[in-house]
């Protein structure tokens, strides 16, 4: 299976639900995400098949190293790229939003540069 857009948004929900509460089930996915349960289940089979993410025989979801480098990859961009567009003054919602339709498809090299401008930035605004 290839790592789509959609999978990526799944392993970065599993990462940000384990940051916040000590075990993930399908559920807490189908919650956060606004999906069915089937759908979550049919996803989540594929992402186990393929071995980025974990299913215990209690049902706790936790990413496997290759699942948790792309979802740390991905909520980094998601980070970086809605503090910088609200940096420029775009408003927090619209920030995040557009954030999470860019993040899947900048590349690389787009995205280092736009973040160490952020960096930049950011840095001579602490200073000024």
């Amino acid at each position: 299976m290839a790592i789509t857009e959609a999978v990526e948004n799944y392993l970065e929900t599993i990462l940000i639900l384990s940051n916040a509460q000590p075990d993930v089930h399908a559920i807490d996915i189908c919650s956060y995400l606004g999906y069915s349960r089937p759908t979550v289940s049919i996803i989540l089979k594929k992402m186990k098949d393929e071995k980025l993410v974990n299913v215990d025989n209690d049902n706790h979801i936790t990413l496997t190293d290759t699942g948790r480098e792309v979802a740390e990859r991905i909520y980094a961009r998601h980070n970086v790229l809605s503090a910088f567009f609200m940096l420029l003054g775009v408003k927090k919602d619209q920030a995040l939003e557009d954030a999470c339709k860019i993040e899947h498809d900048i590349s690389e090299e787009t995205f280092n540069l736009l973040k160490a401008h952020y960096e930049k930035l950011r840095s001579q605004q602490e200073e000024g």
